[in-house]
């Protein structure tokens, strides 16, 4: 059963056509926008400060989004990808990113447009990913630059699937 609930007086807003797995975990101050699906196991924990989601953003199995008390929250744009068990915390993510799978992105890290955080990335505190840049490694590092292609056929193709797999869960 899923677990959606307040803390101190804030409840989650989700909008209504998102996909919410049936043991996922959203509390506290959480804004998700619509199209947006939140995995098997994946945890929004916005307890200790603001988590703001915006649309079409998929936050796949076994992720963590959490935040930093009174310090930082975290944002997400739109058309994110967060991958399996990858954990976000206490950043800012803008719109066109797909966060790999079981990459960790730490507190007050700038994640811009149109980029990529490798599976397996450990993306150290106050790091800033320039637009259109690949990290990898620990510390993740730039390894290169994006190319047009791999936006449209990585970034946005991840997150326009993830749309149709929602639309297959829900009721």
């Amino acid at each position: 059963m899923k677990i959606i609930k307040s803390v101190k007086g804030k409840a989650p807003q989700i909008s209504n056509d998102c996909y919410i797995a049936e043991n996922a975990t959203i509390v506290g101050d959480v804004k998700i926008g619509e199209e947006c699906s939140i995995w098997f196991n994946a945890v929004i924990r916005g307890d200790v400060h603001y988590i703001h989601i915006g649309n079409k953003v998929n936050v796949q199995d076994g992720a963590v989004i959490h935040a930093t008390y009174q310090k930082s929250p975290t944002n997400i744009g739109n058309n994110v990808s967060i991958g399996h068990n990858a954990i976000v915390h206490g950043c800012t993510i803008h719109d066109n990113v797909l966060i790999g799978m079981g990459s960790v992105i730490m507190d007050d890290c700038i994640i811009e447009s149109n980029s990529i955080i490798a599976a397996g990335a450990v993306v150290t505190q106050n790091t800033h990913v320039a637009s259109g840049t690949i990290y990898a490694g620990v510390p993740a590092k730039k390894v290169k630059n994006i190319s047009p292609e791999h936006i449209s056929g990585e970034i946005n193709r991840i997150a326009n699937n993830y749309i149709k797999y929602a639309s297959w869960f829900k009721d």
